[in-house]
């Protein structure tokens, strides 16, 4: 995992006893899942608009917030940037179709 990840996952993961009025994180993890997800949903449709736009620096933007609240939202599920990074590796080399349809029983 990136270094930057590894940063951020361990300051995230410390906002979780952080006061909600001092901290942003704290604030969204205070309000619970349903809000973390409520900004990831914003956060994507503000990254679709960004690169529809094809402005390079609002993409750049966009998707940092994206990523941002979706690694709050692992952090809220108990999860780590190390999970999808593991699920990613192990999907390398293996055609997307195939991949796909080995998912379809596990829905």
């Amino acid at each position: 995992m990136s270094d930057v990840l590894k940063k951020l996952a361990a300051v995230l993961e410390a906002r979780k006893g952080a006061d909600p009025q001092s901290s942003y994180v704290a604030g969204l993890y205070a309000k619970g899942l349903d809000a973390i997800l409520k900004k990831v949903g914003e956060e994507a449709t503000e990254t679709v608009l960004a690169a529809k736009s094809g402005e390079r620096a609002k993409i750049i933007h966009e998707t940092a917030d994206l990523w941002f609240h979706t690694l709050i939202m692992l952090a809220q599920t108990g999860l780590k940037p190390d999970d999808i990074l593991t699920e990613l590796d192990r999907r390398f080399g293996v055609s997307g179709l195939d991949e796909k349809a080995s998912r379809q029983g596990h829905k």
